[in-house]
Order: structure tokens, then sequence, then C-alpha cells
């Protein structure tokens, strides 16, 4: 017996395009969640070690009676050893040997570390824990006005975040990639004022905005040392 499928045909091009459009549009929605898994871990790790940093340094204050200075270079993570004379001597990066801790974020950027420059310099009086901090931290409120966040404070320890500005572990300046970041600007130049505030996007003013930033205010300091029983004069 003979038997004729007449009506059997293959798949004609249109029906291809549309399907292949399908799976593309499926794959995207799959990719998109993946990728902000990947940047959430990132941002998390980054302030973990943010985090651990911290506490490092305020483990070298307790055991020295100060805190210690920038690292001599990006390629050197001991201390430098010459004094700061100025706030801007006393901002680069976090001194990682001298400290045992990772140098870098979760996107190979080096750590910046800005510190009060009396701080690193000879070992704390009350006075100096008192009154004696030079760092602001600001952040931008509703109507995206600069307000302060946090005023007199010892140190602060900041990552580039994913995108503009920040230094490679072998020391390669990268350039700022973003159209307008004017708070990441602020961070990348400075040396007594800093920016904390929400992840953006934006490509309006003040644009966007990636950094993460943490600090150590003075009380944090005081309050450890007078657990350690190590309170200065």
């Amino acid at each position: 017996m003979k038997i004729c499928f007449q009506n059997s045909r293959g798949f004609s091009l249109i029906e291809i395009a549309v399907v292949l459009f399908i799976l593309v549009l499926l794959l995207g929605s799959l990719l998109v969640p993946l990728a902000l898994q990947i940047e959430q871990r990132q941002i998390a790790e980054t302030e973990r070690v943010l985090e651990d940093t911290r506490e490092a340094l305020i483990g070298f204050a307790i055991a020295n009676g100060r805190l210690p200075r920038p690292a001599t270079s990006s390629t050197d993570g001991t201390e430098r050893v010459a004094t700061c004379v100025s706030e801007a001597e006393c901002t680069g990066f976090i001194p990682w040997t001298t400290l045992g801790t990772s140098r870098t974020d979760a996107w190979g950027k080096l750590l910046k570390y800005s510190v009060t420059p009396a701080f690193a310099n000879s070992t704390f009086s009350y006075t100096t824990l008192t009154t004696g901090s030079t760092k602001t931290v600001q952040t931008r409120n509703s109507a995206g006005t600069l307000i302060n966040l946090a005023t007199s404070v010892p140190a602060v320890i900041l990552s580039h975040g994913q995108r503009a500005y920040g230094t490679t572990e072998s020391g390669s300046t990268l350039a700022d990639s973003a159209g307008l970041n004017t708070d990441e600007d602020t961070n990348n130049a400075g040396n007594v004022t800093f920016v904390r505030r929400v992840f953006s996007d934006s490509q309006t003013a003040p644009g966007e905005f990636d950094d993460i930033v943490v600090w150590i205010p003075s009380f944090l300091i005081l309050n450890r040392m007078a657990s350690a029983s190590k309170l200065p004069n």
C-alpha cells in the first residue's frame, strides 16, 4: 500500500524567523536578571570588603594609637613612612599589606582611603578624637540638594564602583567613562568632602552614581579604645 502525505511541508522562512525572535526574547528575559544578580553579588562583596577594611583600620588604631597613613603607592601596600603635611598627602590607597586586607573591590579596583592627618601622623589625644576630624560625607535629599550625612569624620574608604574612575591592581588609572556623574567627580578628586547616595543610571544632573563609601566615626574609635582599655590622654 502506498501512503502519500500531500499536505506535508517544511517550515517557511517567516515561521523560522518568528520562532527565532521568540527564542531571543526568552533568552533576553533570562540574561537580564542574571546580569542583575551578578551586579548585586559584586556590590555585596565590595560592601563586605569595605566593612572588613574598616574593622582592620579600627584594630590598627587600638594597637597603635593612631590610624595608618595611605599606601606607599598603587603597587606597594605598605603604609607610607613620611607623615602627611596636607589632606592631599593623606589621601591615596588603603595600605593593604600593613592591614592584611584586600586591596581591591569586586571589580578589581584599588580601594581609595583618605584619613585626617592629625589621626595618622601621631598617637591620638582625647582632643584629637573629639574635635580634630576633617572629613565630611554628603548625600542628596529628595530635591537633589547636597546635604551633610556625616561631619567631623576621621577617615573615609571608597570603592569607585563598576563604571567610571578607579585604579587597577597594576597601577593603571581608569578614565571617567560617564557623560555626567558630578558626585563621582567629587569622590575622585576629593580629599576632604565625599558623597554617598543611592545608585543611579540617570543622565540628568547630578548624573550617574555607583560609588560605595564608608567612613569611621570618631565615637566608634573612642568606644572601641575604651572597650580595649586604651583610652587616649
